[in-house]
């Protein structure tokens, strides 16, 4: 893919000395306050933005002598950023945690107070926005989805920053996502998502994407729960089909448990 001076200037400085985007993330916002309330035995209101600044920045410090970059977000990441090794490169988060749920289709939205202008005064390297969506779902919903990126990565281009899309995958039917019916459509879910996204009308340099399968449910994984949604060779023919179809550089979102991985 050919790129300009001044997106391959923020790529670099965002890859290790081997070209390799070893980024590590912190952009997490509710999930984390729900976490540290958890963890300390309190309401997820008791948790104030100077805590979860502190939390973000203790982790900066602790992960980026060992990453190439880190992603943050605006709301409680930016002290953060200023703790990071002076080999990290900055990734922040430009969408509004979670999605509109008081109409159907898992809409996203921008933080009101940021821009890609904004984001690059800040002193980042890329931009990184986060998605729910699913090629099975209304085309009117995803033709807003479609404009909403559009506008994004003609922003991103306009400021000469690179755009990281990550996409979450969903049945728009109001289905169990961990269950065997979505975990055989996850695939087309995925490949079709990175076809999508990979069009150059949408700007994007780099997608940050789902496994194309749930190991729970391929034959022979060490996490296998007894029933088959795909054999092991099928489900190493997904991610193949994954790689042929995206024209964009992608990373794999890393799954919240561990022991996935299959031979």
């Amino acid at each position: 893919m050919a790129l300009s001076p001044g997106k391959l200037k923020h790529l670099k400085a965002l890859s290790n000395k081997d070209g390799i985007i070893a980024a590590a993330a912190m952009d997490q916002r509710a999930s984390l306050q729900k976490a540290i309330a958890s963890a300390k035995g309190v309401d997820q209101k008791a948790v104030t933005p100077e805590m979860m600044s502190e939390f973000k920045t203790a982790v900066v410090r602790v992960l980026t002598p060992h990453a190439s970059a880190i992603l943050l977000d605006p709301e409680y990441g930016l002290d953060a950023a200023k703790a990071r090794a002076p080999n990290a490169g900055l990734l922040l988060a430009y969408e509004e945690s979670g999605y509109d749920n008081t109409k159907p289709g898992r809409l996203p939205d921008l933080l009101p107070d940021m821009s890609a202008k904004r984001i690059v005064d800040l002193g980042a390297n890329a931009v990184k926005i986060l998605i729910y969506y699913s090629p099975f779902d209304d085309p009117d919903v995803n033709d807003i989805k479609h404009a909403f990126i559009q506008r994004i990565g003609a922003e991103c281009e306009f400021y000469q920053i690179p755009f990281f899309l990550e996409f979450v995958g969903y049945d728009p039917k109001g289905g169990n996502e961990k269950g065997i019916e979505y975990a055989k459509i996850k695939p087309q879910v995925v490949i079709g998502s990175m076809q999508e996204f990979s069009k150059p009308q949408y700007h994007v340099d780099v997608l940050k994407v789902e496994v194309p399968v749930n190991t729970e449910f391929v034959e022979g994984t060490s996490v296998y729960k007894g029933q088959k949604a795909y054999s092991g060779a099928e489900a190493l023919d997904y991610f193949r089909k994954a790689a042929a179809v995206a024209e964009k550089p992608f990373i794999y979102r890393r799954p919240w448990r561990r022991n996935r991985s299959f031979t």
